[in-house]
């Protein structure tokens, strides 16, 4: 298990099964509370974590995913970069939109993500993958 005592702490975890979608909550739940998450913060990080890590298996067929202690001289943070090789978000702005899915749930993965934590960022490209970095700041 990683110490979070640095900045540059991280610990990446490929995700190629439902085990480690839980392996990711366990980890960023441990660092959430090392950082000094508040629980409602706790809560929503693990909450966009657990979203994103199913994402890059179910739809990016599997991949991995890095968490990371930040610090921005203020405050202290996690960051978590989820990164698949899979096929790629075809319309960005119709999957970050509420409701919408392509695999039968309640379409609030990616749009869900983005409301949880302070900064969002995502690059894809079609047949070239999907990276998704998520960080969430203690108040």
């Amino acid at each position: 298990m990683t110490t979070w005592d640095g900045a540059a702490a991280a610990e990446r975890v490929a995700i190629t099964s439902d085990q480690d979608v839980v392996r990711v909550r366990q980890l960023v739940r441990t660092l959430a509370v090392a950082v000094k998450l508040s629980l409602v913060d706790q809560t929503k990080i693990v909450t966009a974590a657990s979203e994103l890590a199913r994402n890059t298996l179910v739809y990016g067929g599997g991949g991995n995913a890095e968490v990371s202690r930040v610090d921005n001289g203020r405050k202290p943070g996690i960051r978590i970069v989820f990164a698949d090789e899979g096929p790629g978000i075809p319309d960005l702005d119709l999957a970050l939109t509420d409701g919408y899915t392509t695999g039968g749930g309640m379409g609030l993965g990616l749009s869900g993500a983005r409301r949880l934590v302070d900064e969002f960022e995502i690059d894809t490209e079609v047949g070239k993958g999907t990276t998704i970095s998520v960080t969430k700041w203690c108040r």
